[in-house]
């Protein structure tokens, strides 16, 4: 694990050393050229606290102190919510990204920074694997007695020998989604066992060239107001 993310770590701290250097040196005078290297350190920042908050959330599960916070939430404020945090990436990318729900008026009781988390892992991985003129939707219904929410794009889709592993940590098949494109290997974990947590479960149905459909369920009603993963 040390090495792992000393090497994931180290490129894009190596990245943003170079563009602060450029232009404390005076070698970029140009004030737009000076914005896109911002810019670029800006997004190797935000990387770089993902990566961290990766780092952290795994350790937590490892020592099994991840405790939720469950809370009642409109489903469709936390998509509405998570995908406004994504549009602009979306849009840089080229990619249409919209969301909503079906899921009707009652709450989902969730830990909401947890949920959006997921959220938020799958709707990155989804846009670094659709190509510019793609599109990318975020829709939850209910199913049952549980909520589904789907992330779906019409990106480069996932080979079927990779399908069985996309959810292990660390995994980066030669085909995978994150062996080309700098995912972490860690997102789809941790996601997958925040949503276990919650009683919940996760998958994916994908085909090369045929984008590929995440989905994870909710229960619909939850008791309690905190809980380790191993209460439920």
């Amino acid at each position: 694990l040390i090495a792992w993310a000393g090497h994931d770590l180290r490129t894009p701290l190596a990245s943003i050393q170079a563009l602060i250097e450029a232009l404390a040196d005076g070698l970029v005078e140009e004030p737009a050229m000076q914005q896109r290297y911002l810019r670029t350190a800006q997004r190797d920042i935000q990387s770089l606290s993902l990566l961290i908050d990766d780092l952290f959330d795994l350790a937590q599960f490892d020592a099994g102190a991840l405790e939720l916070s469950l809370q009642p939430v409109d489903l469709n404020d936390l998509i509405s919510d998570t995908v406004t945090r994504f549009a602009e990436a979306a849009a840089r990318q080229g990619v249409a990204l919209s969301g909503h729900s079906a899921a009707g008026p009652d709450l989902v009781r969730v830990d909401v920074q947890k949920i959006e988390r997921v959220l938020a892992n799958l709707i990155a991985n989804a846009i670094r694997h659709t190509p510019t003129g793609g599109d990318m939707r975020v829709q939850a219904r209910w199913q049952g007695s549980v909520t589904l929410v789907e992330v779906i794009d019409t990106g480069e889709g996932i080979a079927a020998d990779d399908l069985p592993y996309i959810f292990d940590q660390f995994y980066r098949g030669e085909k995978s989604r994150s062996h080309a494109t700098g995912g972490s290997g860690l997102g789809l974990a941790i996601a997958k066992r925040i949503v276990e947590a919650h009683g919940g479960e996760i998958g994916v149905a994908s085909e090369p060239g045929q984008g590929a459909r995440f989905w994870f369920t909710l229960p619909g009603k939850q008791d309690g107001e905190t809980r380790k993963p191993e209460d439920r």
